[in-house]
């Protein structure tokens, strides 16, 4: 058990899966605080608002404890030192989410050699699980219950339906 070490966890978000609820978790194990920092994302178009990104973080942040919410824009690098971070952590699904976070862990050493970056996987029946195919699943119709929390199922239908009323 590292002491006295903050971790933060960054990412889109869009939306929160159980995939990224497990990386939580453990890193919640391993640190002493973690930080969920929720990208703005101008570069994407998201589905949830920051608001409601930051919300069903925060939903997650309030089961596991040692967790908090915050938002960021910017360079990660910038976020992680502000808050006084040791460590990034990374969830990483397999090969092809290894060579991406890998090349991204060694500019980030590169431009902050103080923050150290740490790879976690999901646990494996939440391997194949991303926000991505998450909002595609669940816009196409399909049952996505199995990957994300109850709140979180209840805010994508919340959305579909929305936008199946001309709400946006």
């Amino acid at each position: 058990m590292s002491r006295g070490v903050i971790a933060v966890y960054p990412g889109t978000f869009d939306p929160i899966t159980l995939g990224h609820e497990d990386i939580v978790r453990r890193a919640a194990g391993l640190f002493d605080h973690v930080i969920i920092a929720v990208a703005m994302a101008h570069h994407k178009k998201t589905m949830f608002s920051l608001d409601e990104r930051l919300a069903l973080a925060g939903d997650v942040a309030n089961r596991v404890g040692n967790v908090s919410v915050e938002p960021f824009e910017g360079l990660v690098k910038d976020f992680v030192i502000a808050r006084g971070g040791k460590v990034m952590v990374r969830g990483v699904r397999g090969v092809t989410d290894f060579d991406y976070e890998y090349q991204l862990a060694g500019m980030n050493r590169n431009l902050a050699p103080d923050v150290e970056t740490i790879f976690l996987t999901p646990a494996a029946a939440l391997q194949s699980v991303s926000s991505t195919l998450i909002r595609e699943i669940s816009q196409l119709g399909g049952d996505v219950a199995p990957y994300v929390s109850p709140l979180v199922l209840q805010r994508l239908q919340e959305k579909l339906r929305a936008r199946q009323s001309g709400g946006g």
